[in-house]
């Protein structure tokens, strides 16, 4: 029997310990967890509505860097009046029903902490999977089948993640989380609607934690898509900072 719930993964930043981008030293893996019938009655629709109405055609795929970037085909964002509007109807999608999760890693402290055999992406799968995996069972739908969608990033990389998944199911102490989760992968061809929302989440999390004095209108409207502590806040909740 399903959850009612789907979860789709991506990242913002590498992993590597070794090769630090001083301007971006982050790695961010975000988590959005849509309820299957939000997603497939009002979100899917509404990407391809605005894919349509901007693009006239459904093939572009929605690209956090790209779009703020105003690189092809988001080139048409040049103009002052189309970004407007095109932001208008990416805000309308974060008024739609479903939750964030990440899990941000400052790398450089984190490399003088734990050194260099720790991979940062395992630290951020395992805590975001155990967060996601306790919003589920508050909902009531833990031990219930719920999909977590991740991008492929070449064979190699794949097996390995699908290996440490395997692991972490192995060796959680969350009762039910090994009968919850099950793993997917799917390639950027597949085109998936969830891994385009994940992809815009991601990279603002890790600009605010980075720069929190800056103005950063992607950040307000994830920040009210995360589950928060009854004080509300979402440290420990919806956002994990290590170390």
């Amino acid at each position: 029997m399903g959850s009612g719930f789907v979860v789709y993964v991506d990242e913002s930043g590498d992993h590597s310990l070794t090769s630090i981008n001083p301007d971006y030293p982050m790695f961010v893996l975000a988590f959005s967890v849509f309820p299957i019938d939000v997603y497939v009655d009002r979100i899917v629709p509404m990407v391809q509505r605005l894919k349509f109405d901007f693009f006239n055609h459904d093939m572009v795929v929605l690209h956090e860097r790209e779009i703020r970037q105003s690189k092809p085909p988001f080139d048409i964002l040049l103009n002052a009046d189309t970004r407007a509007a095109f932001m208008r109807r990416i805000d309308e999608l974060f008024d739609e029903r479903f939750g964030v999760i990440a899990t941000a890693i400052k790398k450089t402290e984190f490399r003088d902490r734990v050194g260099l055999d720790t991979s940062p992406y395992h630290v951020a799968l395992e805590y975001g999977l155990e967060r996601v995996f306790l919003q589920l069972q508050a909902r009531g739908v833990a031990r219930r089948e719920t999909t977590v969608v991740f991008e492929s990033r070449g064979r190699q990389e794949d097996h390995e993640l699908e290996e440490e998944f395997d692991r972490i199911m192995q060796r959680t102490k969350m009762r039910g989380m090994p009968e919850t989760f099950r793993f997917c992968i799917a390639h950027k061809q597949a085109n998936s609607t969830g891994l385009q929302l994940a992809d815009l989440v991601a990279r603002p999390i890790g600009t605010h934690l980075l720069h929190p004095e800056r103005p950063n209108r992607a950040w307000d409207r994830i920040l009210q898509r995360m589950p928060k502590s009854p004080s509300g806040s979402v440290a420990g909740w919806g956002l994990k900072v290590y170390p």
